[in-house]
């Protein structure tokens, strides 16, 4: 069976946190347990992405989670165009890994535009056998 959740937050630094809680919680209750650091992980990652980057200014940004027996993809909306780009840090920059590892931990991750405005940030989580209920 399919299963949905989202949720808006505010484009403030604290929202990460509570975006990583609404994650958890729902992959609680979903009982995908095996993934969830990795889906964890990347949320925190691409909503802090949108906090910094992402949104314009009195905008917030949305998480949207879906799963199935085989998958679970996380979603985060955003209000700009301007897609992201894994960059090449330097082995003292304090930022700009954030995309490294989503393409490291998720299965597989992408950009698209978002109607009316904005864009999507995807990363999709493939969940060993038996993990969903």
């Amino acid at each position: 069976m399919n299963k949905t959740i989202q949720k808006f937050f505010e484009s403030r630094p604290e929202s990460v946190s509570e975006a990583r809680a609404f994650t958890t919680e729902a992959l609680t209750i979903w009982g995908v347990l095996d993934r969830g650091d990795d889906v964890r992980l990347c949320v925190s990652e691409l909503a802090t992405n949108a906090v910094l980057h992402g949104t314009d200014p009195g905008r917030g940004f949305l998480v949207r989670l879906d799963a199935d027996d085989e998958v679970v993809c996380l979603e985060v909306h955003d209000s700009r165009r301007q897609y992201p780009h894994p960059r090449r840090p330097g082995d003292t920059d304090t930022a700009g890994r954030g995309l490294l590892l989503v393409t490291a931990l998720a299965d597989g991750w992408g950009v698209e535009d978002r109607t009316p405005f904005g864009k999507i940030v995807w990363s999709c989580f493939k969940a060993p056998r038996g993990t969903t209920t």
